[in-house]
């Protein structure tokens, strides 16, 4: 028989092994043609000339993909070939070599992964379509989507699969001719030898492995707690504590503390199992010390991947309140500039509200209103005042017009969001503030969130409202010249004006520029909301659009890698549900056993994995937007939907080899 003949027999007699390997391949290959094809398409190159973070975007997308490819990949031909482990020693035992063995695999290999690329481009190349009109729908650019061909990207996916192939030959290679003729009978069969006693050493490092977890979410509560943090003063320090006692807690936990907890319920029980209780405790116990490093690699993907595409969210999400803020008004004219702007706006009968300011300075040192504690921090230099914008209360009424202050009181507004989370500020204090050489006393009322000045204006700092009389004595004191004395800020009253208005504003451009001393050739032109809004829509919309792509790419990973450790587990348990069915028990039977047994391999890692995204997204979330509860229930409900899908797909498995082991 000749060796290609041989070849194509093993291929149809392993179908419903090779069908499995054959899905990953091509899903892999997909998941990168796709996302390159994205990347060099026409209409989405136009959509995104103008964004500077396009090109890194998508580069770093594609590395992590091709990365998250090659081990799915990678773990997928490691099972493949496990389970095939019977067949390669029977090769050998009617006298094939391992070259021939090696050569007739290699030939396999080969043909599966041409025509895996050839079906995974072709889905690839189609599907490219719909990501690129998401893409664009997040965006809010109305382009019509073109499917294109793009030869740099049909080499390139060529290049990295052809890579792929020669180290999957690689691995191929190495796994047969490591092992003896006796492990290839023996290795899709080794599981771990039952503990038959629970020391006092396993029990230690189970509790450990908890407590370390529960430090590890502590300290995240505490990363930019300034107040509350008083051991670790470096920033990364403390991120690579967190990160070390997280990861080694959530190992110690699937290697130690899952044990302890199923030893401490079958002593529960003194020995009295249920049917349930062997089809699911045992087994878990059983294969706990080859499964814990795969169940903890799959609890950390899944926790940074939900973490990743949360914070994502919470950033696109929260876009809309983040352009208001860097932009609080529809139109912003500084300094008296480009005021026939207006005129323009009553010429084409476009109604608006306007707010007139003028703007004083004085010297605030923030340490006045921080809590005792915060003062004498190391993390913050507090020892020197900061410029601080200043206006009139009655200027202020404009926006909130049922405020009051008496001669000697002032109030904080428009304090930055994210630095308030780390740097709280306390109302009800008497502070002094310098205006040129004068000191003055105030009595800080309260601090208000009301943002009135754009971003440029206040780089961070907070807007002082004193009374009419005092703003009025700042101004006069002042000994410096500002960059900054006055703005207008309009609001349209009818939003469907906007398109005029926006044409209108940009015709103004040369007039609205701010020139700065020794920056006289670049004017600084101040944004509508609407071109902040679209500007940080654009990177945002890419951002999110590249992590829920990768996302997509560590669920199906993690999902699968689970499903298929699930087909395993049940091709290698079938001989004892045939054991079980001769003696009577029914397939509900047994099946409780296994819903049980999924609930936990599907479930904890989930569970544990969602708990440390909630964690981490948690220490940090201010720092990319403005909403934290609903962009993290949608990306975690999102994940366990589809994780209840590879549950289901995994019980239904389980269901047919019951089915057929009698």
């Amino acid at each position: 028989m000749t060796l290609s003949r041989l070849v194509f027999r093993s291929m149809r007699k392993n179908v419903k092994h090779y069908y499995l390997y054959f899905f990953a391949l091509i899903f892999s290959v997909t998941l990168c043609f796709s996302f390159t094809t994205l990347q060099y398409n026409p209409t989405v190159e136009a959509a995104l000339k103008e964004s500077g973070t396009a090109t890194a975007g998508f580069s770093a997308g594609s590395y992590t993909l091709y990365f998250i490819i090659t081990f799915f990949v990678l773990y997928a031909n490691h099972l493949f070939m496990k389970r095939r482990s019977k067949e390669f020693g029977l090769y050998q035992l009617v006298g094939m070599t391992k070259g021939l063995v090696i050569r007739l695999i290699a030939l396999e290999n080969i043909i599966l992964f041409v025509l895996a690329v050839g079906i995974g481009m072709g889905i690839g190349y189609f599907s490219s379509r719909l990501f690129a009109m998401v893409l664009l729908k997040m965006l809010e650019i109305d382009l019509v989507v073109k499917l294109s061909f793009s030869q740099e990207a049909f080499n390139q996916s060529v290049l990295i699969f052809g890579i792929l192939l020669v180290v999957i030959l690689i691995q191929m290679v190495w796994m047969i001719r490591k092992v003896s003729l006796l492990s290839l009978f023996t290795a899709s069969n080794k599981t771990d030898e039952r503990v038959k006693r629970f020391s006092v050493f396993h029990m230690m490092m189970g509790l450990v492995g908890i407590i370390l977890i529960i430090f590890g979410y502590y300290q995240s509560t505490l990363l930019f707690n300034v107040e509350k943090n008083k051991i670790f003063n470096d920033l990364y320090v403390h991120m690579m504590v967190i990160l070390g006692s997280t990861i080694l807690g959530t190992f110690l936990v699937f290697r130690y503390s899952v044990a302890l907890i199923m030893n401490a319920l079958r002593s529960s029980r003194n020995g009295h199992l249920k049917v349930t209780d062997v089809l699911a405790v045992t087994p878990i116990l059983h294969r706990m010390k080859s499964n814990a490093k795969s169940l903890t690699l799959i609890t950390l993907l899944t926790g940074l991947a939900v973490g990743i595409m949360s914070l994502s969210y919470i950033a696109y999400y929260s876009s809309d309140k983040h352009a208001r803020q860097e932009t609080p008004y529809d139109y912003i004219l500084l300094n008296d500039l480009g005021l026939g702007f207006l005129d323009a706006l009553e010429r084409e009968g476009i109604g608006y509200e306007k707010h007139s300011f003028r703007m004083g300075m004085v010297e605030l040192n923030i340490k006045d209103l921080l809590d005792e504690s915060l003062k004498d921090s190391t993390v913050f230099n507090f020892n020197e005042g900061s410029p601080t914008n200043v206006i009139s209360i009655s200027e202020f009424r404009q926006v909130e017009s049922n405020v009051m202050l008496k001669e000697g009181e002032a109030f904080i507004t428009g304090y930055d969001s994210m630095l308030e989370e780390v740097l709280s500020l306390n109302a009800e204090r008497d502070i002094f503030v310098h205006s040129g050489d004068t000191e003055i006393p105030l009595y800080i009322t309260e601090i208000r969130d009301e943002n009135i000045f754009p971003h440029r204006v206040l780089l961070g700092t907070p807007v002082l409202v004193v009374t009419d009389q005092l703003f009025e004595n700042v101004l006069n004191t002042e000994n410096e010249e500002r960059e900054f004395f006055s703005q207008v800020g309009i609001n349209l009253v009818d939003k469907d004006d906007l398109a005029i208005a926006e044409v209108l504003y940009q015709q103004y451009e040369s007039e609205r520029g701010v020139v700065f001393e020794g920056f006289e050739d670049y004017p600084y032109v101040q944004p509508s909301y609407e071109e902040t809004r679209k500007g940080s829509l654009a990177t945002l919309g890419l951002t999110i659009f590249v992590t829920a792509f990768l996302g997509l790419a560590f669920l199906l990973t993690t999902g699968s890698i689970l499903y298929f450790k699930q087909m395993a587990e049940a091709e290698d348990e079938k001989e004892f549900y045939t054991t079980l069915r001769k003696i009577g028990f029914s397939t509900s039977h047994i099946m409780k056993g296994i819903y049980a047994k999924q609930l936990f391999n599907f479930g904890v890692p989930l569970i544990i994995g969602l708990l440390h995204s909630y964690f981490a997204v948690k220490s940090g979330w201010f720092l990319f937007g403005t909403e934290l509860v609903a962009p993290l229930v949608i990306t975690m409900c999102l994940y366990v939907i589809m994780y209840g899908v590879f549950a289901v797909l995994s019980i239904q498995y389980y269901k047919q080899v019951v089915r057929s082991s009698l």
